[in-house]
C-alpha cells in the first residue's frame, strides 16, 4: 500500500484519531498542475485536510468540496473528496513561490492569505447539498480546518497538515492527522493530548524520519490504547471523461457550438482538476449539436 489513511479509536472511545501519508497523492497533484513551492504546499495541505474531513464525515457515495480563498497569491483552491479516500484538486495560480517565512518554512499563510473563507459543501445525495463556511483564522490551513470542525460540525478537534517540498518543486513527503474529541473524553485525557500536540514535531518531519501513520498516532497518544479500525488507501483520482465534457458542451448555446465548428474547426476541453485534455472534431461537435437540438 503506497499512500494510506488510518482510522482509530483511542482511550476506550474518548477520541477518534486519523493519520495519513499522502506523499504520492500530493506529488501527483504537483506534477499535473506544475505547482511551484508555495502553491504546492497550499494545495497539498488543502488536499490532506479534505481527505481527513471526507473520510471522517462521509459514508457510501457521499462527497464534499472544500474551497479556500484567502485572497492570497495562489488565489482560490478547490478540492473534491469522498468517503473512499480519493481526492482531486486545483488552484488558480500554480506558479507561486515566495520567500521562506521567519521560521525558515514555506510561507503558506502568505500564499493562501487570511482575508477570506473556508467553505465546505457536502453532497449526501439528498438533493440539496449542505454548505458550511467559516472565516480563515490562520491561512496555515490546519488551524482553519480545526476551526471549521468546531464551528460548522460542532466537533472539537485538532488538525495537522504538512507538505515538504524539495528545491526543484517536487514533493518529498506529505501527510497529516486529525483528532476528534468524543463526548465521553475526560478533562485529564484532553489535557494530556493538548500537551503532546504542543510537543509534537510537524508531520512532514515524522514522515521524513520514516514514521508511518500508525506511528504518528502512537506518538500522539503514547500510553493510551490506540485501536486501529481501518487502513484506507488514498490517491489523487479524477473522474473526468470525454463523455462528461460532451454532455457539458451540449448545454452550451447552439450558436457557440456552431462558432467552434466554423471558426475553430473543433474544440479542446481541459479538466481543471487534473489537466487532462479532450479533443472534439468538427463531426463530433455537429453530432453534439444535433443531439442537443433534437431534445
Amino acid at each position: 500500500m503506497a499512500d494510506y489513511l488510518v482510522k482509530s479509536l483511542v482511550a476506550n472511545g474518548m477520541f477518534r484519531a486519523y493519520a495519513v501519508d499522502a506523499t504520492d497523492t500530493v506529488a501527483e497533484a504537483q506534477r499535473r498542475h506544475d505547482t511551484w513551492s508555495a502553491a504546492t504546499a497550499a494545495l497539498g495541505r488543502t488536499m490532506i485536510g479534505t481527505m481527513l474531513l471526507s473520510t471522517s464525515l462521509l459514508k457510501g457515495d457521499e462527497k464534499l468540496t472544500v474551497k479556500v480563498n484567502g485572497h492570497g497569491p495562489v488565489g482560490a483552491i478547490v478540492v473534491d473528496g469522498n468517503a473512499n479516500g480519493t481526492v482531486k484538486g486545483y488552484l488558480q495560480y500554480p506558479h507561486t513561490s515566495l520567500p521562506l517565512n521567519a521560521k525558515h518554512k514555506l510561507d503558506v499563510k502568505k500564499a493562501v492569505g487570511t482575508q477570506g473563507m473556508l467553505t465546505v459543501t457536502k453532497d449526501q445525495g439528498l438533493g440539496q447539498p449542505y454548505t458550511g463556511q467559516v472565516p480563515l483564522i490562520s491561512g496555515e490551513l490546519g488551524e482553519d480546518f480545526t476551526y471549521y470542525l468546531a464551528k460548522s460540525e460542532q466537533i472539537p478537534s485538532s488538525v495537522g497538515v504538512s507538505v515538504f517540498v524539495e528545491p526543484d518543486n517536487s514533493v518529498k513527503v506529505a501527510g497529516g492527522f486529525m483528532i476528534q474529541v468524543m463526548p465521553g473524553a475526560t478533562d485529564e485525557a484532553i489535557a494530556r493530548l493538548e500537551k503532546r500536540l504542543k510537543e509534537m514535531p510537524m508531520v512532514s518531519e515524522l514522515l521524513l524520519d520514516g514514521q508511518k501513520p500508525e506511528d504518528i498516532l502512537n506518538l500522539l497518544f503514547k500510553d493510551e490504547d490506540v485501536q486501529i479500525l481501518q487502513k484506507l488507501p488514498v490517491e489523487f483520482k479524477c473522474d473526468c471523461s470525454k463523455g462528461r465534457f460532451a454532455a457539458a458542451l451540449a448545454s452550451v448555446s447552439a450558436a457557440a457550438i456552431q462558432e467552434m465548428i466554423d471558426e475553430d474547426h473543433g474544440a479542446e476541453a481541459v479538466c481543471h482538476f487534473c489537466g487532462n485534455k479532450y479533443q472534439f472534431s468538427e463531426d463530433e461537435l455537429r453530432a453534439i449539436l444535433a443531439k442537443a437540438q433534437a431534445k
